[in-house]
């Protein structure tokens, strides 16, 4: 099982989540499953991600990695809260581990393919009617709280954060930066083998 804390509004979780499934399948390795624990950003943080944040990340993946993903986010859909996701994905993972990996995934594709807000009830109800779970209600969030407590106790520095084999990952897929205030994004192409590697041992 790879283990991973992550937020459903993070960019780089979107891109991270996608190759590893891309090399779990050309792997043929689906007996290894993927369970995508809370990370809250807005309460790590103090507050939600501002969209114009998240579109300067997007198109600098757009630009020098992920040309092929984003296709529907929209910062007048961006949503204002991710607790509420969290919460159905996490209820999702106590139905059953492929249940919870399926609507984890789902969530992030309404985000950032279809453009949809993840925080608004109907969108919500439509994912969890497709996949045969509930929308929660006060439990979810206190599913999310625990699950970033645990991370807090397993030293998760951000989102996403793999654990694997007795071994962490911050972000493998790419490589993060700064250049005289400008982001740079590239993708960390030996970082991402050595966690494959891991992965599927």
């Amino acid at each position: 099982m790879i283990e991973v804390y992550a937020d459903i509004v993070c960019p780089f979780t979107h891109v991270g989540l996608r190759r590893l499934v891309s090399a779990r399948e050309e792997l043929g390795r689906d007996d290894v499953g993927i369970r995508i624990r809370a990370w809250p950003l807005e309460l790590v943080n103090g507050a939600p991600l501002a969209p114009e944040l998240v579109v300067e990340e997007v198109g600098e993946l757009r630009d020098h990695v992920a040309t092929g993903l984003f296709a529907g986010l929209d910062a007048r859909t961006f949503p204002s809260t991710s607790l509420p996701a969290l919460a159905l994905a996490a209820v999702a993972y106590r139905q059953d581990p492929a249940t919870g990996e399926a609507v984890s995934l789902a969530l992030r594709d309404a985000l950032f393919e279809r453009g949809l807000d993840v925080s608004d009830r109907g969108v919500l109800a439509a994912i969890a009617e497709e996949h045969a779970v509930h929308v929660p209600g006060p439990e979810g969030a206190e599913l999310v709280r625990s699950e970033w407590a645990e991370g807090r106790a397993r030293g998760v520095i951000g989102s996403p954060h793999f654990f694997v084999s007795g071994r962490d990952f911050f972000c493998p897929a790419l490589d993060i930066k700064r250049v005289d205030g400008h982001l740079r994004i590239t993708a960390d192409i030996a970082g991402f083998a050595e966690f494959v590697a891991s992965c599927f041992a």
